[in-house]
C-alpha cells in the first residue's frame, strides 16, 4: 500500500519574497525550536528575533507547523548537500565514496540543528502525525533514497553486490544512530574526533564485507 503524502499546512504560501528575510525568519526559528520544542516554541519570539511581524511569518509559511517543515527542509539540504547527486560518486571507488558519505552524515548528524529537530518532534509524537511524517520524508528517507541510489551505480559497475539498495543504504546509516547519536538527544557529552573516526572506519569495513563485490 503507498504511504500517503505530507500535505503542507495551510495556508502555505511558498518561499518568502525577499531572502534575507527569510533567511532571519529560519534561523531564529531554528533556534527556538531547538530551545523548546514545536509546541511551546512562540511565533511572536521566533517574529521578534527575526526582526519582523508575526503576519509576515504567517504569510510566508502559512503556520507554525509550515515554519517548522521549512526549517527541516533547510537542514535537511544541508546533509544532502554531502550525499545527493550519485552521479557524482565514483561507483568504482565504493570505500572512498562510503567514507566521503558518512563523514558528512555523521558530522551532521551529530550536529545541533538535526538533533534539536528531533527532540521538538519527538514531543508532538502521535499528536501531529503530519509533523512527524514530515521530517521522516525530509530527513531520513530523503538521505537513505540518495544513498541508495549511490549504492544501485556501485551494484552495476561491480564494485558492490547490493541485491537491495534500500536495505543496505539503511544498514549503513543505521550504524551512525548508536549510543553516540542517543547521548547527543539527551544532550549528554558528544564522541570525540577519534571516537567518530574510528566509528566511520569500522562502519566502512563492515558495509564492505557485507556487500564488497
Amino acid at each position: 500500500m503507498a504511504r500517503p503524502s505530507v500535505p503542507d499546512p495551510k495556508p502555505q504560501r511558498g518561499r518568502p519574497r525577499d531572502p534575507a528575510r527569510g533567511r532571519r525568519i529560519l534561523e531564529a526559528a531554528q533556534k527556538h525550536f531547538n530551545a523548546h520544542g514545536l509546541e511551546r516554541a512562540s511565533v511572536d519570539a521566533i517574529a521578534a528575533d527575526a526582526g519582523v511581524s508575526k503576519m509576515t511569518v504567517y504569510s510566508n509559511f502559512g503556520s507554525k507547523e509550515g515554519l517548522f517543515h521549512a526549517v527541516v527542509r533547510d537542514r535537511t539540504a544541508m546533509v544532502m548537500a554531502g550525499v545527493a547527486d550519485a552521479g557524482a560518486l565514483d561507483p568504482h571507488q565504493p570505500e572512498q565514496a562510503l567514507a566521503a558519505i558518512g563523514a558528512r552524515f555523521l558530522a551532521l548528524s551529530r550536529g545541533e540543528d538535526a538533533l534539536g529537530a528531533l527532540r521538538s518532534v519527538y514531543g508532538v509524537a502521535g499528536a501531529q502525525p503530519e509533523v512527524c511524517l514530515g521530517l521522516y520524508q525530509e530527513g531520513p528517507e530523503r538521505v537513505n533514497r540518495e544513498l541508495a541510489a549511490y549504492l544501485r551505480l556501485a551494484h552495476a559497475a561491480g564494485t558492490l553486490k547490493v541485491g537491495n539498495p534500500l536495505q543496505a543504504a539503511d544498514l549503513f546509516l543505521s550504524m551512525f544512530m548508536g549510543s553516540g547519536h542517543i547521548r547527543g538527544l539527551l544532550k549528554l557529552e558528544l564522541p570525540d574526533a577519534r571516537e567518530n573516526k574510528a566509528l566511520l572506519r569500522e562502519a566502512v569495513r563492515v558495509f564492505m564485507a557485507a556487500y564488497g563485490a
